[in-house]
């Protein structure tokens, strides 16, 4: 009976870490489809809107720091419900904000709530499965790409229906707040010291690399779903309903390979999906480059992208998982460097936008993916996976 009941939390945990997610999703890629119209609120250029992806994800660095410490010494649940909260009032209030500096605050506070949310998710949801977390962390980061892919096609439609982007912002702000019933379900406790990481250590330098390479690969995928409707726009390859449809289509790729990524984990290894998802990465930005007037072209070159990066976030916590043990700070590491990626390189592009022009973001996404590669080499030649006997086959 103990047995019983403990698997149906166990269930009921796994389910809401994945509605986290999807309402993450819906936040997260809410931004780009709304950036010329959140210019236009606020009096500012394309370039200096570009700010909120640095003010969102220097607020997401922060979150991610809290929230690590705190899932270690609070029960976490009650923490990703207030969260929630936190994210759902930002969303409220960004059509609101009537100056630049207000807005930029705003996008902080959407940032720190989602910190906390991605590492309370993540977190937990390797304490709720240890060892047996691969197709889970696969699965829960699929949600991610279902909400992203979901969120574009909202704020388009709803856009279309009221003539207002905040509207949009309402109903996603709305969909974020079931998030808060998380409070009254028990959640796990940090893994102290666990059979299954006995002897485990840290090797000296692996997490400064592993949170470069979070860094590289999360700025890709920031850089091409936030920049890829104006890109789209400035280039005259669709309008305004066409270009979110496009955003949706790079989210939709990218959740498309984080569910195929559920059945490959089972077969390949994390270095696999993250050697071959890099070269099938540049290969799509190289196909828009060199078809830069063709529809089709970027058509293709946007879901091909999506599809490759959406693996490597999750294979990248599976790789770093079978190196060293996982809390919920050491989480909050890995997400320091994702918000640094997704902080610092979208708004290079939109600077760069302004200086020479939209196809500047195919060569910054160019140069990242080369870099991810370099960063990748040198983790797996200097950082084995770690003898401990549940791992002895792979990483």
């Amino acid at each position: 009976m103990r047995a019983t009941l403990l698997h149906y939390r166990w269930q009921l945990q796994t389910a809401a870490y994945f509605g986290v997610m999807v309402s993450l999703g819906l936040a997260d890629a809410a931004l780009g489809p709304t950036l010329p119209r959140l210019a236009a609120q606020t009096g500012v250029s394309i370039g200096a809107i570009s700010v909120l992806f640095s003010a969102r994800s220097l607020g997401y660095l922060c979150g991610s720091l809290l929230s690590g410490r705190l899932y270690d010494r609070l029960p976490g649940h009650p923490v990703m419900a207030v969260a929630a909260l936190l994210l759902s009032a930002m969303l409220l209030l960004v059509p609101h904000a009537p100056v630049f500096w207000m807005l930029t605050g705003i996008a902080g506070g959407w940032g720190l709530a989602e910190g906390g949310l991605d590492v309370g998710s993540n977190a937990l949801l390797i304490w709720v499965h240890g060892s047996t977390v691969a197709p889970y962390m696969n699965a829960l980061h699929f949600c991610f790409g279902l909400g992203a892919l979901l969120s574009p096609i909202i704020v388009a439609r709803v856009m279309a229906a009221s003539g207002a982007h905040a509207s949009a912002y309402n109903v996603l702000a709305v969909m974020v707040l079931p998030v808060v019933l998380l409070a009254f379900l028990p959640g796990p406790r940090p893994p102290a010291a666990t059979a299954e990481h006995a002897g485990m250590q840290r090797p000296t330098g692996l997490l400064p690399l592993i949170m470069a390479f979070f860094f590289l690969h999360v700025a890709a995928e920031a850089s091409m779903g936030g920049w890829i409707y104006t890109y789209a726009l400035r280039r005259g390859l669709a309008d305004e309903a066409g270009s979110a449809y496009l955003t949706a289509a790079f989210w939709a790729a990218l959740t498309a390979g984080r569910l195929l990524s559920i059945l490959l984990s089972a077969r390949l290894r994390p270095r696999t999906l993250l050697l071959g998802g890099l070269a099938g990465a540049l290969a799509s930005v190289a196909v828009i480059a060199v078809w830069p007037a063709n529809p089709a072209a970027l058509w293709l070159g946007v879901a091909g992208s999506g599809l490759c990066i959406g693996p490597m976030f999750a294979a990248t916590v599976l790789l770093a998982e079978r190196r060293m043990p996982i809390s919920g700070a050491t989480t909050a590491w890995f997400f320091v460097g994702t918000s640094c990626g997704a902080m610092t390189v979208p708004y290079i592009i939109g600077q760069l936008f302004e200086w020479r022009g939209p196809q500047m973001l195919l060569l910054a996404l160019g140069v990242v993916l080369v870099l991810a590669m370099l960063v990748l080499a040198a983790l797996l030649a200097f950082f084995p996976v770690q003898p401990v006997s549940r791992q002895q086959a792979t990483g």
